[in-house]
């Protein structure tokens, strides 16, 4: 009889999702060599051939690709179970590890970390800054418990078998003009279509973010905008609005709580219509130890906290659609 270590099987479902050895060993903390050895004993408990050298990686047998497929059922099972169990004995305790995209993290993870430290003294909350795709390995293979992370109108992200995806809350994305700008002034909505030889400042290039700040200036403004500045963080964005006289396109909760204390930008929104972004929380499907539906409890707490506060994106504008890998943090 075949008998196979679970520690090993997780093994071979990170070489399947990270595709080196040396990216599986950076991930848990191992040595290439501890993991090229642990792999060498699962082969020889499976009594098969699993890896293969693939250039400077390796790649699945089809002997590995079966057990790996078996593997993830086992490991799933073996989750499921700890959860239960984990539920049975009635106190919250535990290890929740959480990442997101850097105004989720600063909006929702770190006060969820506070409210749990109050509530759930026994359970232990570690917090990342991270992109959806970047988690998407650990995520699957139960290393990171649960991501907060985004999508802009028009281009929703993809959904990998295998996870769920919830809505936590929507937000307005509005246009962000340096306060001497000529339309900064009157104070009302401006149109994408005035900001033509404007100077904008996005993400960069392959994001949402980018691919929302261009697509929205193409379909609507009718123009290509002149995207000179580029940065994933947005507080630089705000600078380059401040310092470099430059426009950009913002959501709600990476602009000052209160824009109008910010003497230097002009917040305002966009006349041919609302533009939004969601945020949503990714998890693995099956049940949650007791935790992490504590922590996602107050996480969904903290969304509708902050929902109410903005205002509700409607009557949403066309946008073009295709795939994208992250957005503005």
């Amino acid at each position: 009889m075949v008998t196979l270590d679970l520690r090993r099987l997780r093994l071979l479902r990170e070489v399947e999702e990270r595709g080196t050895l040396g990216a599986v060993a950076a991930a848990l903390g191992y040595s290439p060599s501890s993991v090229s050895q642990q792999l060498s004993v699962l082969e020889k408990e499976a009594g098969a051939r699993l890896l293969e050298k693939a250039g400077r990686g390796v790649r699945l047998t089809d002997a590995g690709r079966l057990l790996a497929a078996h593997a993830r059922v086992l490991l799933t099972a073996a989750e499921a179970a700890t959860a239960d169990l984990a539920a049975l004995g009635g106190a919250v305790r535990g290890t929740v590890r959480a990442g997101g995209l850097q105004s989720a993290a600063r909006r929702l993870l770190v006060p969820a970390v506070a409210r749990m430290a109050a509530a759930h003294p026994q359970v232990r909350t570690e917090i990342s800054e991270v992109e959806l795709e970047q988690a998407l390995p650990g995520l699957r293979l139960g290393a990171v418990d649960l991501v907060v992370s985004d999508e802009y109108d028009g281009h929703p992200r993809p959904r990998p078998a295998g996870l769920r995806f919830e809505v936590l809350l929507e937000e307005p994305v509005r246009l962000v003009l340096p306060a001497g700008h000529p339309l900064a002034a009157p104070g009302g909505p401006v149109a994408l279509a005035a900001l033509r030889h404007d100077v904008w400042v996005a993400s960069e290039v392959g994001t949402g973010h980018h691919d929302m700040v261009v697509g929205n200036c193409r379909l609507v403004g009718g123009y290509e905008p002149d995207v000179r500045h580029r940065s994933n963080d947005a507080d630089v964005q705000l600078g380059l609005v401040r310092a470099a006289a430059a426009v950009a396109l913002l959501p709600a909760l990476v602009l000052p709580s209160d824009p109008a204390s910010d003497a230097a930008v002009a917040v305002r929104d966009v006349a041919e219509g609302r533009f939004g972004r969601r945020l949503v929380v990714v998890l693995r499907e099956g049940p949650l130890p007791p935790a992490v539906a504590a922590f996602l409890d107050t996480v969904r707490g903290l969304a509708g906290d902050l929902g109410d506060s903005l205002r509700p994106v409607t009557r949403p504008a066309p946008r073009p659609r295709h795939r994208s890998r992250r957005a503005v943090g």
